[in-house]
């Protein structure tokens, strides 16, 4: 914690942004335009001096200090962003705690075996009699040996134990090249290659080291056609992306991500200068391959194979796309007047159509100019959905028309515009001809998976929550939750009775509790595992430390579960009144500084400063009682 604290304090943030942001002087802070989003007419993104802030009042809605800044500006890790800061504000970092030193050493150790195997591949390609027809296949499909170098393609040899010589011979231990996933070991014979007479595709981190391979057969009799890496400690398909290494500083500038299935897409891609492709490797996109796209909100285009396979992992990839992007709460009137928050999904995601039986790889290489116009006019998600599921159908039938709308209505309720979700109701009526009002009686808010509680919890401990200290209230909110994670849905369940959107990362003002509680919603969000053995799977190695504090100081306390839970909801509520206090203070100091607030439109209603000071007088009417029943038991 000390450690963050003094990275804070040495980095000016305004220098910093200032070397990617055109900021100027307004008042006391400092007025540009958001790096996150498209260009609004007036700036709506906003820095701090004195706080070490920013915060952007436009589409992007967030805010933060310089961890925040650099995690969505340059698609970092917590882990990698304190890495880089530490070394710009030249402080020296605690050593790693020991089990995390070894995981270190382990997998550090894995990547020089991994690097090696990668090279030796690729000086078999280049010199190996036998790959000659390997080649001349790669010249043939345009990958150039300038190419072949930037992706270090490869040639496994088509024998049982080439590979294995050269790696004992260059000293690398059977048990690292087994955990590297290069060799097969059975209990009844001898180690094996795993990769034999394939065209080798080195998988690489976004930093641009090898974690794994994939391998294409060369013979057409071999199979599978595609072999990967099994999962090891460096090594999970679903958790990246290929070409990302290469092409995630243009996707950051260039704001959109476009998506092939295969490996030669993303190289012939590269080749003819289209540089912010990547692919998820012949699978639907996962929502951790999401994660690694969707900083900075890029937009999304999805440009797989037009087949009927394609269309397929096209539909996978949206479906996990809704369940896990990024959402923003929105208030909304129903027809009696009353406010609702409806989630809204904040990410842009299309769909490029392809020529029929054309691969995007064939398709750059014919004819660029097409793949360019394919990719920027992408249709919007809706209306690819609509044309696939529409396509070939009985639209006459009653049950057709009921299973389209099942499907699309959800969809359409996650487009964040009203007067683009509005002509999409009103499409989705012609095409099925029945009345519009049907459609919007019909549509409803996205629902919330609810979060149960466990059945035979301990009683949840927190730290003492008598503090004014923002910096303590979270501490004792998060180390509450992530001892009894289920109880995020009784301060939903208070939140939205006051008309608040539910509790989010923003609420959180300490980045590293931020990322904390984003994690522990990612832990509540899946099936797989309990909450809490989740998170202490999934958490950063940076968080790691922050997450063990958090769960012995809220195990330090022992009070009544009830008086647990109400304190919990409470010190929530709390937050958010602090959290709006904070964004009204921000708001009337631009007023004071610009003369007015910048013009977002009405995508953030949240904004208006009438909204927030209702949103503060519904939660101090609650907190009024709290406050009172709190000094009576301290006696004051």
């Amino acid at each position: 914690m000390s450690n963050l604290n003094a990275i804070r304090e040495r980095i000016d943030i305004v220098e910093l942004i200032g070397e990617s942001v055109k900021l100027r002087r307004s008042g006391r802070g400092y007025s540009g335009f958001c790096p996150f989003h498209p260009n609004e007419k007036t700036p709506s993104f906003y820095v701090w001096a004195d706080t070490q802030r920013w915060r952007c009042f436009g589409a992007c809605n967030t805010g933060g200090d310089v961890f925040e800044f650099v995690t969505r500006r340059e698609g970092l890790t917590f882990s990698e962003v304190v890495q880089r800061l530490a070394k710009r504000a030249g402080v020296e970092l605690a050593p790693p705690n020991p089990r995390a030193a070894e995981q270190s050493a382990v997998q550090d150790r894995l990547r020089t075996v991994l690097a090696g195997a990668a090279n030796y591949y690729h000086n078999a390609l280049l010199n190996s009699a036998a790959a000659r027809s390997v080649r001349e296949y790669l010249e043939g499909r345009g990958v150039t040996p300038a190419l072949q170098q930037r992706f270090v393609l490869g040639y496994a040899p088509d024998s049982w134990d080439a590979g294995l010589k050269f790696f004992r011979e260059s000293g690398y231990a059977i048990e690292d090249l087994a955990a590297a996933g290069l060799i097969n070991q059975t209990d009844d014979g001898p180690p094996r290659d795993r990769f034999r007479n394939r065209l080798m595709f080195p998988i690489r981190d976004r930093e641009g080291r090898t974690v794994g391979f994939g391998a294409r057969a060369l013979n057409p009799a071999d199979n599978p056609k595609y072999l990967n890496s099994p999962q090891t400690e460096l090594f999970t398909k679903g958790a990246l992306l290929y070409g990302l290494d290469f092409a995630r500083k243009a996707v950051l500038d260039q704001r959109e991500a476009v998506l092939v299935e295969g490996y030669m897409d993303v190289i012939g891609a590269h080749q003819a200068g289209f540089v912010n492709v990547v692919s998820p490797m012949g699978t639907a996109l996962s929502d951790r391959q999401l994660q690694l796209v969707r900083s900075g909100n890029p937009r999304i285009v999805l440009a797989l194979d037009a087949d009927a396979a394609g269309a397929q992992a096209v539909m996978r990839s949206l479906n996990v796309a809704r369940e896990d992007g990024e959402r923003e709460e929105t208030p909304a009137f129903d027809p009696r007047g009353l406010v609702r928050n409806e989630a809204r999904l904040k990410l842009d995601i299309r769909v490029a159509a392809l020529p029929a039986g054309m691969d995007p790889d064939e398709l750059i290489a014919k004819d660029p100019d097409a793949w360019r116009a394919a990719v920027a006019n992408a249709q919007p998600v809706v209306d690819f959905v609509m044309n696939t599921l529409a396509a070939g159908r009985d639209l006459k039938s009653a049950k057709v028309k009921a299973e389209l709308s099942d499907v699309l209505l959800p969809i359409i309720q996650d487009v964040s515009h009203p007067t683009e979700r509005g002509a999409y109701i009103q499409k989705l009526a012609r095409l099925l001809q029945v009345d519009e009002r049907t459609l919007v009686q019909t549509a409803s808010p996205r629902q919330l998976r609810p979060l149960p509680l466990p059945a035979a919890a301990a009683p949840a401990a927190a730290v003492e929550p008598a503090t004014t200290s923002l910096n303590a209230l979270e501490t004792h909110c998060l180390a509450a939750l992530v001892n009894a994670p289920g109880q995020l849905a009784q301060i939903n369940r208070q939140l939205r009775e006051l008309q608040q959107p539910v509790l989010g990362r923003n609420d959180f003002a300490e980045t590293q509790y931020s990322l904390v509680f984003q994690q522990l919603t990612s832990a509540l969000e899946q099936m797989d595992a309990e909450p809490q053995d989740y998170l202490n799977a999934h958490i950063e190695p940076a968080l790691a430390d922050i997450l063990q504090s958090l769960l012995e100081l809220g195990r330090k306390s022992a009070s009544p579960e009830e008086r647990v839970q109400r304190d919990l909801v409470n010190s929530a509520v709390r937050l958010r009144q602090r959290a709006i206090r904070q964004r009204l203070t921000e708001l009337q100091f631009i007023a004071e500084q610009d003369g007015a607030v910048p013009d977002v439109g009405e995508q953030n209603p949240e904004h208006n400063a009438g909204t927030l000071t209702l949103g503060l007088q519904r939660i101090q009417r609650y907190l009024a009682p709290v406050s009172r029943r709190d000094k009576i038991s301290s006696g004051l």
